[in-house]
């Protein structure tokens, strides 16, 4: 099985951005999109045994871990494209791909298959909602509106990076164990680079532009399998409600025993699922 410091590493620029990317293994393509604030490095241990039957790709997404900070261009349909431009620059363009998304990365992830809805054989989604879709609690979230406000969080948090991010990992477990001290120090490292602040919290500064673009995607439902979860501890119902108001072939799951870091928390019952979900669909 694959270690984690066996994984190549690639950057490379598409759509305008210089994207970080780790792949492992060999199969068809899964791609894992992660959320905030975290890294590509949040599958770090689901990868060795998911890489037996896939080639995984997962990239830090625009602005996040490693890639590129750019001005503008963190509305979902954007990063969406970033990811599928560099499906199609791994060479995987002429072939169906299974498609994770986490947190920000479950919005992206849908706006992949939203548009380009002939590319994505299957969809699994974790730990989030989609802004414009059944609007109520997620507008709510302390954390969105204070993200939202242009400049003021990166003053009140730049310095204070490792206090504030680990606040959320610990309230947002289930299991606070689960992020240890090593994946603490990736993520703080990440977001206290230059810029690190701001392009996190630039997913949150898109949310009205998100919410457009999701009322008219969902005007058309998707119609590829879909794979819903939602930790106990944190959002249960809504990925699978809000994926039900978009989607016709949805199955879910409220996952005992997890908050919002399912693939940290509970990487064993992921893998399963996830590889199960995609067995059922291929």
């Amino acid at each position: 099985m694959i270690e984690i410091n066996e994984l190549e590493h690639g950057v490379t620029r598409v759509n305008s951005v210089e994207l970080h990317y780790v792949t492992a293994g060999e199969g068809p393509p899964l791609v894992l999109l992660h959320g905030w604030p975290q890294t590509w490095y949040e599958w770090r241990n689901v990868i060795p045994e998911l890489a037996e039957e896939y080639t995984l790709i997962a990239p830090d997404l625009r602005g996040m871990g490693d890639s590129e900070t750019p001005v503008a261009g963190y509305d979902k349909d954007t990063v969406a494209t970033d990811v599928r431009e560099l499906v199609h620059h791994l060479g995987f363009g002429d072939e169906l791909i299974a498609l994770v998304g986490h947190d920000w990365g479950m919005p992206t992830a849908y706006a992949y298959a939203a548009q380009y809805r002939d590319e994505v054989r299957a969809l699994a989604v974790l730990e989030a909602g989609l802004p414009g879709i059944n609007e109520d609690e997620k507008r709510k979230l302390w954390h969105t509106r204070f993200h939202g406000v242009r400049d003021l969080p990166e003053q009140l948090v730049a310095g204070r990076e490792r206090r504030y991010l680990s606040w959320f990992y610990r309230k947002g477990a289930y299991d606070p164990s689960a992020i240890d001290a090593d994946a603490r120090d990736e993520y703080v490292r990440c977001y206290s680079a230059p810029g690190g602040l701001r392009g996190g919290f630039e997913y949150y500064r898109a949310y009205e532009t998100d919410a457009e673009h999701n009322r008219e995607h969902a005007e058309e439902p998707l119609e590829m399998p879909v794979l819903a979860l939602g930790g106990d501890a944190s959002f249960g119902e809504l990925p699978i409600r809000d994926m039900n108001a978009v989607a016709t072939a949805v199955d879910g799951d409220v996952v005992d025993r997890a908050g919002h870091w399912i693939p940290e928390e509970r990487p064993a019952y992921f893998i399963d699922r996830l590889t199960g979900f995609l067995e059922d669909t291929a």
